[in-house]
């Protein structure tokens, strides 16, 4: 019997043409932005804790990496994703229910209170990553988001074909979802855009206006010239090296918790595991 893939997800179903502009729209990266760690290292870690024989893996992604100037992200992505190589569909469902649920605590609490005042004054919320869809949805969902755009990956062969939501890409998604009156001069209505990447510039370009997280000191320039605000939560690293050690840890899957969530969650023993979606 033939193993079955994963299938690329459906769209998500646009906004209807004729709706109301909403009081309030807020876009939020994840990676980064809602947390301090790029999720695909994360998901790899957990992944890889629960089926150890997937670490094997790991040399179809660390033998391309001197060539990555030359692949591109988008190639690079691939390689990266090969841990999830002949997954069953249910599995991989089932393991984003419970990654969402097991990193969601571990967010910035200031992000986490900024959602939650979004929510609670009826504003539209979109997460905008470029982290692989199947768990993007899982903890937009959790997190109370309206709509979660990410990353498309048809997980089976060992070098998935994705398409890569970055960028651009990011802005040709939103103008799909969102009806054209919502926009006005470029910009959407009524709109506040989150982020710690310049990679977000072109979606910040649609927001009136935005926050910036950690940003580098590039960002941190531009922000300061657009007048946005900067907020810079604690991360779980106080150095570059420990950074760089920790990371590592994740790629590789070892460690029990290399990223600090464990200890993030407990400093903010308040943050629900579920949140009900709006």
């Amino acid at each position: 019997m033939p193993h079955r893939q994963a299938k690329v997800p459906a769209a998500t179903i646009p906004v209807p043409r004729d709706a109301a502009v909403p009081s309030g729209v807020a876009v939020f990266d994840l990676d980064g932005t809602l947390l301090a760690w790029d999720c695909q290292l994360l998901f790899r870690h957990f992944v890889v804790r629960r089926q150890r024989w997937r670490r094997l893996l790991l040399p179809v992604f660390l033998s391309a990496s001197p060539a990555a100037p030359l692949l591109g992200c988008d190639r690079m992505k691939r390689l990266f994703l090969s841990y999830l190589w002949q997954m069953p569909p249910e599995q991989l469902s089932r393991l984003c229910r419970e990654f969402a649920r097991e990193i969601i605590p571990a967010m910035y609490p200031e992000l986490l209170e900024i959602i939650r005042n979004h929510r609670e004054r009826g504003d539209l919320l979109i997460l905008a990553s470029a982290s692989p869809v199947c768990y993007v949805r899982e903890i937009g969902l959790q997190l109370g988001f309206h709509h979660s755009l990410g990353t498309e990956v048809r997980i089976g062969p060992l070098v998935p074909p994705l398409s890569n939501h970055k960028g651009q890409a990011k802005v040709a998604r939103l103008r799909e979802l969102l009806p054209e009156h919502w926009f006005h001069e470029g910009k959407i209505l009524h709109s506040h855009g989150y982020t710690d990447s310049t990679a977000d510039l072109p979606m910040l370009a649609l927001c009136e206006t935005a926050t910036v997280v950690n940003p580098k000191p590039k960002l941190a320039a531009i922000a300061r010239r657009q007048g946005w605000r900067i907020i810079r939560p604690v991360r779980p690293w106080t150095s570059r090296r420990g950074w760089m050690a920790r990371s590592l840890a994740l790629l590789a899957g070892l460690g029990r918790d290399p990223g600090g969530l464990k200890a993030t969650a407990e400093k903010n023993p308040e943050t629900p595991r579920d949140t009900p979606p709006v």
